[in-house]
Formats: C-alpha cells, sequence, structure tokens
C-alpha cells in the first residue's frame, strides 16, 4: 500500500478512566491545553457570529444583547461541565454519540450523533456562504470597484466560490491536527486584533454617530426582553452564538493528557468567546443603535452582514481589515469545524454504525475520507439552500439554534443518566453530575420545544417557505426526522451496533457504577 493511500486505522488498546478504548488510528499528543483553546475560538468564529448574528438577535430582543449572551453562556456553560465529566470517564471523538449511545442505547446515540454532524454541515455551509460574501466585499474594498461587491448575487459564481473554500478547507483538515495548529494561530490572532480596534474605534466614536445610545445596564436585564417566544429565539440565535466548543473533546484523543485538557479547553473557550461577545455586541449597540434605518441594527439591509454596513464609518480607510478578519475568521472556522464531523464519522464508523471506509485515516492519520464527505455534504447543503431562501444566512443561523440545543440537551440529559449511580457519592458528583447537566439539559430541551413551535410559521424567518410550513422548521426538525428514517434503514444494515455488541464497554470504578 503507497504512502498516500487511505488506509484502515489499526486498533491497539489504551487505557483511560473507563478501562480499554481502542484506538481509531490518529495520532495522540499533537495539541497543548493553548492549540485546543486556540482552535475551539476558531471554531465559534466570533468576528463571524458577531456579524452574522447581531442583526437578527437585535431585531428579536432589541438591546438586551449582553443580557441574551450571558443567559445563552449559562445552559452553555452547564453542558460543557456534563461534557467534561462525561469526556474524563469515557474519552472518545464521538462525543454526543457515544456517550448518548451508552446512556440512553444505540438508537438515541444515533440520533444524537445525527444532530450533531447535521449542525456541523450545516454550519460549514453557513461559514462558506458568509466566507463568499465578504470575499467580495474585500475585493470591491480592495480594487475600489464596488461593483465586484455584488458579484455575491450572482447565484452561480456565488455557489462556485462556495465550492472553491470548503476544497481549500478540505485540504489542510485533510493533512491533520499539525497542519490546522498553524494555520489557526495565524487566523485566529489576526481576527482577534482586528476586533479589538474595531471595538476601541465603536466604543471612542459613538456619540458622533446619528442614532447612537449611550451605555445602558438595563441591556444586561432579560426579564426586559418583551415575550418568552422572543426570549426563546433570542436565546436560541446566543446558543448558536457560542457553539463550538465542543470541538476541544472531539480532539481529545490527539490532545496531550485529553482526559483533563480537552474539558479544560472547552470551558476556557466558552468564556473567552462571552468577554469577546459582550464587549463587541455592547460597543456595536452603542455606535449603530437598534433603528431600522442607516445604521441600526434593525435595518433589513445591515440584518444578514452587521459589520458590512458600519465597517467604514467605524475604521474609516482600514474598514477593510474588518472585512478581511471576517473572511479569516469563517475561513479559519471552515477549516476547523472540519474536525468535528470528520472525527464523528470516524468514531461511529469505529463503533460499527457506518461502513467502514469512514474509519480508514491517511498519512497524516486525518480521517480524510470522512472530512470530504462532510465537506461534499456541506457545499451540497449550501447550493440547495442558495436557491431555496431568501435569506439563507437567517434561516440557517435559526435552525442551527434548534439542532444545537437537541442535541447538547439530549447529551446534559445522558450525563444524568450515566452517572446516576455516583451522582450523589459527594457535593462536586452532585453539582457537576446531577444539577449542572440536569439543568443545562433541561433549558436547552425547553428552548428547543418552544422554536419548533414558533419555527412552524414562515414568518419565523426569511419568510421562505415549503408547502405552507416555515422553512426553519423545516431545516431544523425536518433534518432530525430525516435521522429517523435513516435510522431504521441503519438498524437492519447494522445489527451489532444497534445490539449494544459493537459498542465500547465502560468499565466503572466500582460495582455500585456499574449499569
Amino acid at each position: 500500500m503507497s504512502q498516500g493511500t487511505l488506509k484502515r486505522a489499526k486498533a491497539p488498546l489504551t487505557s483511560s478512566a473507563s478501562g480499554l478504548i481502542r484506538s481509531k488510528g490518529l495520532a495522540s499528543g499533537q495539541l497543548g491545553l493553548f492549540a485546543a483553546v486556540m482552535i475551539g475560538i476558531s471554531t465559534i468564529a466570533p468576528a463571524y457570529v458577531l456579524t452574522s448574528s447581531l442583526g437578527p438577535t437585535v431585531q428579536a430582543i432589541g438591546t438586551q444583547l449582553p443580557a441574551i449572551f450571558i443567559v445563552g453562556f449559562i445552559p452553555m456553560f452547564l453542558v460543557a461541565l456534563a461534557y467534561r465529566e462525561l469526556n474524563a470517564d469515557t474519552p472518545d471523538s464521538g462525543t454526543t454519540f457515544t456517550w448518548v449511545s451508552q446512556a440512553f442505547g444505540p438508537a438515541l446515540g444515533w440520533l444524537g450523533g445525527w444532530g450533531l454532524l447535521a449542525a456541523n454541515i450545516i454550519v460549514l455551509s453557513n461559514l462558506a456562504g458568509v466566507a463568499v460574501d465578504f470575499f467580495y466585499l474585500f475585493l470591491a474594498q480592495a480594487t475600489g470597484n464596488p461593483a465586484l461587491a455584488e458579484l455575491t448575487e450572482n447565484k452561480g459564481l456565488n455557489i462556485l466560490t462556495c465550492l472553491v473554500f470548503v476544497g481549500v478547507a478540505v485540504f489542510v483538515a485533510c493533512r491533520g491536527l499539525t497542519t490546522t495548529r498553524l494555520v489557526q494561530y495565524v487566523l485566529v490572532g489576526f481576527q482577534l486584533i482586528i476586533l479589538a480596534w474595531f471595538v476601541i474605534g465603536a466604543l471612542t466614536q459613538a456619540a458622533d454617530q446619528p442614532g447612537h445610545l449611550a451605555f445602558d445596564a438595563s441591556w444586561f436585564n432579560p426579564m426586559h426582553i418583551d415575550s418568552f417566544s422572543a426570549f426563546a429565539v433570542g436565546l436560541s440565535l446566543s446558543i448558536f452564538a457560542f457553539w463550538g466548543w465542543d470541538v476541544c473533546l472531539t480532539m481529545t484523543e490527539e490532545t496531550k493528557n485529553g482526559e483533563r485538557t480537552s474539558g479544560m479547553a472547552a470551558a476556557l473557550t466558552a468564556i473567552a468567546v462571552l468577554a469577546i461577545y459582550l464587549v463587541g455586541s455592547i460597543a456595536t449597540v452603542m455606535f449603530a443603535g437598534v433603528g431600522d434605518t442607516g445604521l441600526g441594527l434593525r435595518n433589513p439591509e445591515n440584518a444578514e452582514n452587521v459589520f458590512t454596513s458600519i465597517a467604514a464609518p467605524v475604521m474609516g480607510p482600514f474598514a477593510i481589515l474588518l472585512s478581511l478578519a471576517v473572511l479569516s475568521s469563517c475561513a479559519s472556522s471552515l477549516q476547523s469545524t472540519m474536525i468535528s464531523p470528520a472525527r464523528s464519522l470516524l468514531a461511529i464508523s469505529h463503533h460499527g454504525a457506518l461502513p467502514q471506509r469512514f474509519s480508514s485515516v491517511n498519512k497524516f492519520k486525518s480521517p480524510a475520507f470522512a472530512t470530504i464527505v462532510a465537506g461534499g455534504v456541506s457545499a451540497g447543503f449550501y447550493a440547495m439552500m442558495r436557491m431555496l431562501s431568501n435569506n439563507v444566512l437567517n434561516d440557517t443561523i435559526l435552525a442551527l439554534g434548534m439542532m444545537i440545543c437537541f442535541y447538547y440537551g439530549i447529551t446534559a440529559l445522558a450525563c444524568v443518566w450515566y452517572f446516576r449511580h455516583t451522582a450523589l457519592d459527594s457535593i462536586r458528583n452532585c453539582l457537576l453530575r446531577l444539577l449542572a447537566p440536569l439543568l443545562g439539559g433541561i433549558a436547552l430541551v425547553a428552548v428547543f420545544i418552544q422554536t419548533s413551535v414558533d419555527s412552524w410559521d414562515p414568518d419565523y424567518g426569511s419568510g421562505s417557505e415549503v408547502m405552507g410550513i416555515g422553512l426553519v422548521f423545516v431545516i431544523g426538525v425536518g433534518i432530525i426526522a430525516l435521522g429517523a428514517l435513516f435510522l431504521v434503514g441503519a438498524a437492519v444494515r447494522r445489527p451489532e451496533f444497534f445490539s449494544g455488541r459493537s459498542l465500547p464497554k465502560r468499565a466503572p470504578a466500582s460495582a455500585k457504577d456499574r449499569f
């Protein structure tokens, strides 16, 4: 077999807190804590999230951006603690798929893994779409030719450019985490520097802008949000804004002391991103205000990409750097987000729920085949959405919030059941294995249910519909239902997994902890 040929991952046994875990062929010890946090931040892509989600969020909840970010952070952090406990016990790149399968059985594990994969693949298409928009904006600013920015409206050229971005991201991802780490250091560092420049500029110039708002501490009060439906919309968008820290757990088998380091990296990533969002949202609201004209954040022309309209007023001739920062944010996240679905597909195959081809690795010890499949599906989804939706970014962000709530919520509740025999053994266990995951899981499930009900109406989102049903509902709930249909077929084709025979067996420390 040649060096470049994909090969079936060898499977030596390695020790862990959960007993013996069979290696998937990934290279261990490639990342330290700092590298894992940087990749976590790059996956969340704060510059991209701020420009794409501030508009829809302000339309739902007005000036309460800081409040909704904090409220959205709370269940995310609680769920992150649940992930940390599960990862310490059973470190596995399959994360949700593996843990939910062990706690609730293969069927729910399959659905949880399906939700994780769907969310990642959809956000890849979303990231590529924003990258396309800012690529042509950057070209227009760099050349002084505004007409170039309009090229993104050409659907054929837009889709073709998207395919190029996805192809480059897949290429880098296939070269393994060592290459990914070096790329992310450059792109994330640049992104954070330019965001800091923008925040300082917005805060110092806000008073000179028409429609600006003075800072008000009431922005931190979630009780000022008009209704629970509006609160659910805002919370769903906020949850989307924090989503991505779990990539740190997906890389656990490739991280130094992964059982401990990956969980810590996930928590630090969420905290760092919260700080970025708070200062970024406050600066943007103070500078642009929440009006529906001009630079106002409720202006429909600004909602899809906020930084497109306010970059020049804030940064003057250096506005091109903010466009480049968002472009680098999308590019870095597009590349690092490939890590999660590729390694999830590898783990699902490794545990017998997908064809063995998905568990193959290349000479860089990277799941290349799974990465190529994830990239291809995401590009195809983007092309379809670009043809169907009036506002592809807004609709996919809203649907993403639903799917994130679904698979994070089910994972948190799986943590409660998984550790049910040891949850009351100590105060620590009670807090981290019972209360935190239970509260986080219930909160996310509640948001999922409320958003599902609301999104049935086509007016929820861009107004696009499929046979009278809102497109956001069709994407969010429809894809999960599609996973249930595939589950039926998979159960017939993969009886070893669905009977539980191919799942890793947990080796509890005591008989009391045994299921």
